[in-house]
């Protein structure tokens, strides 16, 4: 990981003029699959929800400082960030020796955590294999001490405690190994040579060996799709067949899309409708090992990241950096454990579930399991209601049942306009999250809330209300994003629903980010405006643009949708669209 963002913007540019690999024609092996075959490929995934993360590697030696010097970033980048030279890094190798590695414990402590399977490091962005492999010298068992490999420790691990297990592999970027990928300009003449060669020699034979070696693995995690084209990246797809049914990721590059999408230390508003995801995620501010890193999440923040993400239909995927002696750092196990004892009484509302038929809940997130007859809601309760009574808004079906996940006996509920009406006890059984199941007729029947006219007569459409419709544009959030992105395919499109009660005509702004100049439409009420973005230089330097002027004709709910103009569009990035009464 993990200066992701801006590599895969660059690569989805990229693959918008790469013509599409023809499903006959494709080494994917999924390339033909069908729905069902799909659906049930994804099953284990899709239920287990909970994964853990492990970034370990030699840089776990230097744990973030280089000559006595603090170095800045994430701890697995300290050997691109520093720019040590090659000769230099690898020497750390000398001095990795995890003798106090234990990998059943691993596996033991995210068992532990409710976690369901596990993906680790087999070779980051330094080149360093954690494994015996013969396409390089430079890996753990050829260039430590340490002489083992620890990843058929860890396999024989999963195998024992029915953990799954995925590997991680850098195919691009490796800073080592000559002629691999650097993200940026290479900084020492060692890291030299043809890309096509590294591909050829390195990366296809390694991703061959962790997928041949180590029994069942269940996911290949790509990262970072610097420089591949389809030609590059189709012998490494096509070994995915020396594991049938194993799942991979959206961070090859050359056009294939993978499996699942990667939102990386952020919870997307809204899921990616259509589209499996899981959002990869550190316990303080770095994936590998840095010694003075101690920014640590709550656990607390942790359990409700959880709940989020799985209400919306994703996975979390919570990293740990282990030490160079082989040790998780004693404040994750910390955290792991509090997750865990959560877990042992949630976890029913949390694996297996799909995603939320609410738009948006004021005390908390709902989970889904549909029934026989019905649904069953998981209503995980952040803020306990002082008054005891919880308002389940815009709910329209029959309540069977209701009842608290951690105890036995009855909720009393009734329905009134406003939605579904909890008495729930006094007091919160769990201050972080408390569940509450509530057993349904039919599958859920919601009311969302619209959006309403200002009483001045304004109206603001925020990214994060967006319903975005496509297969790339979505909604940013984290790392001080709030907008709508990734908008690179024309035929992708955006809408806001509201209520208007003052029709009439109306001055539009937009905040806008673009580096060109693109052409797209304002729809609403069944009129059109066309409007250009502004050039403001980057995708983060957002200006606040008039658009023009588009009335609305008739009161009710009224649909703004924004369509790009395909002949004259270039990618943009929306915060928001203000409408006011014009003068």
């Amino acid at each position: 990981m993990k200066r992701f963002a801006l590599s895969i913007a660059a690569a989805l540019i990229l693959a918008c003029q790469i013509p599409s690999v023809h499903a006959q024609d494709s080494p994917d092996p999924y390339a033909h699959e069908t729905k069902a075959e799909r659906d049930a490929r994804m099953k284990w995934w899709r239920e287990a929800r909970f994964g853990m993360f492990i970034h370990w590697g030699v840089y776990s030696v230097p744990a973030g400082t280089w000559h006595g010097k603090q170095i800045g970033g994430i701890g697995e980048w300290i050997m691109n960030t520093a720019k040590i030279p090659c000769a230099e890094y690898q020497s750390f190798a000398k001095q990795f020796n995890p003798v106090k590695y234990d990998a059943d414990a691993w596996v033991r402590t995210a068992k532990e955590a409710g976690m369901k399977y596990i993906v680790i490091t087999s070779k980051h962005h330094d080149g360093f294999a954690m494994f015996d492999s013969k396409a390089s010298n430079w890996n753990i068992v050829k260039a430590s001490p340490f002489g083992r490999d620890p990843l058929k420790e860890l396999a024989a691990a999963c195998r024992k405690h029915g953990i799954r297990l995925g590997f991680y592999y850098s195919q691009s970027q490796d800073w080592n190994n000559p002629g691999g990928g650097a993200y940026i300009p290479r900084w020492d003449p060692a890291q030299n040579g043809s890309y096509d060669d590294y591909i050829k020699n390195v990366a296809v034979p390694q991703v061959r060996e962790i997928l041949s070696n180590y029994g069942k693995v269940s996911v290949l995690w790509w990262d970072t799709p610097v420089d591949m084209t389809p030609e590059r990246a189709a012998p490494l797809i096509a070994a995915l067949r020396l594991q049938p049914g194993i799942i991979h990721n959206n961070r090859l590059g050359g056009g294939f899309n993978g499996d699942t999408e990667t939102p990386e230390q952020y919870v997307p508003a809204t899921g990616f409708g259509g589209r499996d995801w899981e959002t990869c995620m550190t316990m303080n501010d770095t994936w590998g090992y840095k010694s003075y890193d101690n920014d640590w999440k709550s656990p607390e923040m942790l359990i409700r990241n959880l709940v989020d993400i799985a209400s919306k239909g994703g996975n979390y995927l919570l990293n740990v950096g282990p030490t160079s002696e082989g040790e998780i750092p004693a404040p994750s196990i910390e955290r792991l454990k509090q997750v865990g004892a959560w877990m042992k009484v949630n976890g029913p509302a949390i694996y297996g579930t799909t995603a939320s038929p609410f738009k948006k809940l004021p005390w908390g997130r709902c989970t889904k399991k549909l029934t026989a007859n019905g649904a069953t809601l998981y209503l995980h309760i952040f803020d306990w209601p002082a008054n005891a009574m919880l308002v389940v808004p815009g709910l329209k079906n029959s309540v069977t049942s209701a009842r608290l996940l951690s105890h036995p006996g009855a909720i009393r509920t009734e329905s009134t306009d406003q939605g579904v009406v909890l008495h729930l006890p006094a007091t919160a059984p769990d201050p972080v999250s408390s569940t509450v199941v509530v057993e349904i007729k039919g599958a859920p029947v919601v009311d969302n809330p619209v959006q309403q006219q200002n009483p001045d007569g304004s109206i603001q459409f925020a990214a994060s209300e967006a319903e975005t419709h496509g297969d790339q544009v979505k909604y940013e959030t984290g790392g001080g994003k709030d907008n709508l992105g990734y908008w690179f395919v024309p035929t992708d499109w955006a809408s806001w629903t509201c209520n208007v009660t003052k029709p009439g005509r109306f001055e539009v702004t937009a905040e806008i980010a673009a580096e060109a100049s693109g052409t797209f439409t304002v729809d609403a009420g069944g009129e059109k405006l066309t409007a250009t973005s502004p050039k403001t230089g980057s995708y983060t330097n957002f200006e606040n643009v008039r658009l023009g002027v588009l009335e609305i004709p008739r009161t009710g709910k009224t649909t703004l949708a924004v369509h790009p103009v395909p002949a004259g569009w270039q990618p943009m990035n929306l915060k928001s669209i203000h409408l006011e009464p014009a003068k």
